[in-house]
């Protein structure tokens, strides 16, 4: 029977190790009674429920699953009634669980779990604020905790960081004892630091006990700046987990299953494993950790792992790189048509511009100047500028606006600023007006807060050229709006825009300069980027004494959220309730006014009259109310320095990149500011919704744009970022991979010579590895791999120690070797050689062709080396160099040496 055929398939594959989930329609076959695994566990095992909303919503749907198959089955004859309870429900496992002592793990916080396992309390635990080396603000707090008896835990990340924390302590009146007693006792009152490393801390109220970790302290520090040369990649990537998947450019997709000490011709190193299908594993050196990326394109359980060796992996990259040409003529194109159009070229900066830019009451980050450069460099040539200026919120991008804004009136042009929503077109004329105080310009919104009348003259003006900068909404690119002489155009999230003023845009474009604002990057403007059809300028420095916003996922209750308000109020802030139902708005404020009788309460939303709204806003602006409930106008770009608690009803049904935003309208001034996202009681989340709520929890740190938008891009795919077609293709490489050969064909479209890079084989007799006492936390000893990985020249490794070194005291001899040898692997790529062997007292150091280094930078190598160095005549050549002692330090210091030198010739060479 066809029953029989398909069970017989089944067990088939089974034998071949492959198991079906169709399988579980047939265990009525197998078993009299249902059961799980709780019947194999004794009576005083220990329980852990991972996600136990998400087993019940997979058990429930297990159990439909079953049931419709049944049905089906119970039609055909081939089953009896009675197995239809074969398979166990929820409530079944529910009544087992509960017998068991247990714990349950969640991702987001929940009341009412539906299960009590024996002896479990809830513990009440709140999360640390981060302090980022601010003493004051650290002293302040554990006063509070030493004056109510806690117990208090500071983790240093060195023995050199704790000496030196106690010192800076001790000038506000606080003794810190490091390590403790020879009884490991600590006393309640009693500030214990430990040489220890942790992502987080917690504050356990009920026991009292307080740990704060190293990175709470003192926060991630930054000390690389942001690349100068166009094209270079950004690296969202920042932290790997095991279990996740990744992509080798050589071997494909696997899964990382962490880190292993392995030894290997003496000499100890630390491997990322690499699980591939089947039994395949890969160990690859983490000094190489470059060559791989986290996996981004589609459903983590859904991806098959390639095959090592074979030819599978290959095959599917010349597929793609086929599929993605067409998609690169078009690029292409846009590209050429943009190098053909001639644009304006601005003067240079006048003696204005430079008493304008020094009005500015706040000092410019690094990066803020840097961008300038860039912008008005695009604006003095003649090529019609397209730049993509990012910045996460509160980044400072708008001054930057206002100043290449102030550049092109000062040489006659007129500006354009568009935003996407009438509160930030508002909020952006205020700003330009109060930066250009008395100057001899003309600013003017034009925005549904403008009568018809005031806007006829507003255009009117602006078509005769007595409007310098006009600000306003989508309705600036009307038909009936008429400039004399456009000259820039100021994009503010470009995203937020339909897909019919976008084209609108994309024509503006072609001849007039354009500066697009933005946070967080739809992938698209992202991978343009990447791939140099679009310039790009990024912010990531943080302005001074602004703190990450400290972010609470939770299920909403009335108490809660009445502290949250209070507690803001009392201490002279302001509040947004993001509340997205304008039709029960009032209900809602109802309620609040009922909540909270003590506060002010205003209410805004998009579909109120103009006149209405703008007093509103005027009004909470003016601090003449302490809550605003409101829908997202709010969302882009709305700075009021003294609303620092933001709380968002059913967070569950925004976006991530919304939500981000959201998030970025508070902590705009130097007070640790506050969000709840909140959910409601006893719902159980899709998984999307869980895994943004989650993603923006994780997303606390300054400058997480860009993850924001590659994570948006991994949960929801890419379906309408780049068609069904090419979606199936990226899906099948990953994202990163997809943009590196979609850029490939773009280079070979315009027919750029491939950059081709050394691959150099080093062989130095070091141990080179990060110690796991040295950096106890495996995703920072991660991080600083990959940084290590990524060091290019002599500041990057400067960069790299004194970060090393400022996080986790000084720096042990293999983790130094570790740094010496990827620094020695980049110099060797860049000047052309492929092997670097170390074997006793001799190196041998082997170049790709005699035509990798010039012949005078060659001669003058050797006859200042002469005793050490030498020449084996072969082709392509081999050095050998002699060294010191039979050690692999040794070995590193001559080979550095002669490197640094071979690399100073080429550069003297290339400058004559």
């Amino acid at each position: 029977t066809k029953l029989q055929s398909r069970m017989q398939e089944l067990l088939e594959r089974m034998d071949q190790g492959i198991l079906e989930h169709q399988l579980v329609h047939f265990f009525p076959y197998f078993y009299d009674q249902p059961g799980n695994l709780l019947d194999y566990a004794g009576s005083e095992a220990m329980l852990i429920l991972d996600e136990p909303t998400r087993i019940k919503e997979h058990s429930n749907q297990t159990a439909t699953d079953f049931s419709e198959y049944f049905r089906d089955l119970l039609m055909k004859g081939e089953v009896l009634p009675e197995q239809a309870n074969l398979l166990g429900s929820y409530d079944t496992i529910l009544s087992q669980v509960n017998q068991y002592r247990g714990m349950a793990m969640l991702s987001l916080p929940r009341s009412n779990l539906g299960f009590e396992p024996k002896r479990i309390q809830p513990v009440a635990a709140r999360t640390i604020p981060a302090y980022h080396g601010k003493w004051e603000l650290l002293a302040d707090d554990l006063r509070y905790w030493k004056e109510r008896g806690y117990f208090i835990l500071l983790l240093s990340g060195s023995k050199l960081k704790a000496e030196g924390m106690s010192d800076a302590l001790s000038e506000y009146g606080l003794e810190v004892q490091i390590g403790v007693d020879s009884k490991n006792e600590i006393y309640p009152g009693q500030i214990i630091a430990l040489p220890g490393s942790l992502s987080k801390g917690f504050e356990y109220t009920e026991g009292r006990f307080v740990l704060i970790s190293d990175q709470e302290i003192y926060g991630t520090q930054k000390h690389r700046t942001v690349s100068k040369r166009k094209g270079k990649k950004l690296d969202p990537f920042t932290d790997l987990k095991t279990g996740d998947l990744v992509v080798h450019e050589n071997h494909g997709i696997g899964r990382y299953l962490g880190t292993k000490k392995l030894t290997a011709g003496g000499q100890e190193r630390d491997y990322l494993l690499i699980k591939y299908a089947g039994t395949d594993k890969l160990y690859i050196p983490t000094d190489q950790m470059d060559i791989i990326q986290p996996y981004v394109g589609g459903e983590d359980k859904m991806q098959r792992l390639s095959k090592l060796g074979g030819t599978e992996w290959q095959k599917t990259k010349s597929r793609v790189r086929e599929s993605v040409k067409e998609l690169a003529f078009d690029l292409v194109k846009l590209y050429a048509s943009r190098e053909a159009a001639t644009g304006f070229a601005y003067s240079e900066d006048s003696l204005w511009q430079q008493q304008f830019e020094d009005s500015f009451p706040y000092e410019e980050t690094p990066d803020q100047l840097q961008s300038l450069i860039e912008i008005k460099r695009d604006m003095e040539s003649n090529r019609v500028m397209d730049r993509l200026l990012c910045g996460d919120v509160g980044y400072g991008k708008t001054e930057v606006a206002i100043r290449a804004a102030f550049k092109a009136v000062m040489d006659g042009k007129q500006v354009a600023v568009l935003a996407p929503t009438t509160i930030l077109a508002q909020q952006h004329y205020h700003t330009f007006l109060s930066r250009f105080g008395d100057l001899p310009f003309t600013i003017q919104v034009l925005s549904r807060f403008r009568t018809p009348k005031e806007q006829k003259e507003t255009l009117k003006a602006l078509k005769a050229g007595n409007v310098d900068v006009i600000i306003g909404t989508h309705r600036l690119l009307s038909k009936d709006v008429k400039f004399q002489d456009l000259g820039l155009l100021v994009v503010d999230e470009e995203q937020r825009f339909g897909v019919g003023h976008k084209e609108i845009i994309k024509q503006i474009k072609k001849n007039v300069d354009v500066l697009t604002l933005t946070a967080t990057p739809i992938p698209r403007t992202l991978h343009m980027s990447l791939v140099g059809i679009r310039d790009i300028s990024v912010i990531e420095t943080p302005p001074e004494e602004r703190y990450p916003v400290q972010t609470f996922v939770v299920e909403y209750s009335d108490s809660m959220i009445r502290d949250a308000i209070i507690r803001e109020v009392q201490r002279g802030g302001q509040v947004y309730f993001v509340y997205n139902q304008v039709k029960l708005m009032e209900k809602m404020a109802e309620r609040l006014r009922r909540l909270v009788p003590e506060i002010r309460i205003a209410v805004a939303h998009g579909q109120m009259g103009e006149a209405n709204l703008e007093r509103v806003m005027v009004s909470f602006y003016d601090h003449e109310y302490d809550l605003l409930l409101c829908s997202t106008i709010i969302e882009s770009g709305l700075d009021i320095p003294s609303v620092n608690t933001l709380i968002v009803y059913d967070a569950d049904h925004f976006g991530l990149s919304q939500l981000y935003q959201l998030r970025g309208r508070v902590g705009r001034s130097n007070r640790v500011a506050y969000a709840y996202l909140t959910f409601k009681q006893d719902k159980i989340l899709n998984e999307i919704a869980e895994k943004r709520l989650r993603a923006i929890k994780e997303f606390t740190e300054f400058g997480s744009g860009f993850k924001i938008a590659m994570r948006d891009l991994e949960i929801r795919g890419a379906g309408n970022l780049l068609g069904a077609e090419q979606h199936g293709q990226m899906i099948t490489v990953g994202y990163d991979m997809y943009a590196k050969l979609l850029a490939e064909a773009v280079q070979e479209l315009k027919g750029e010579e491939p950059v081709k890079k050394t691959e150099t084989v080093l062989d130095i007799k070091v141990d080179a590895f990060i110690d796991k006492e040295y950096i106890s936390h495996e995703s920072h000893r991660l991080q600083m791999y990959k940084r290590i990985a990524a060091i290019e020249d002599i500041n990057e490794k400067y960069d790299v120690e004194d970060e090393m070194v400022d996080r986790f005291g000084e720096i042990p001899d293999s983790t130094q070797n570790l740094i010496e040898v990827s620094y020695i692997r980049a110099l060797a790529e860049k000047l052309g050689f492929t092997e670097i062997i170390h074997r006793a007292r001799e190196v041998k150091l082997k170049l790709e062709s005699n035509k990798s280094i010039y012949p005078r930078t060659l001669m003058i190598l050797l006859n200042e080396n002469q005793k050490v160095l030498r020449l084996v005549r072969s082709n392509p050549p081999i050095f050998t160099l002699n060294v010191k002692e039979a050690t692999g330090t040794a070995a590193i210091i001559a080979v550095r040496g002669i490197l640094e030198k071979t690399n100073d010739l080429q550069q003297s060479e290339l400058q004559v």
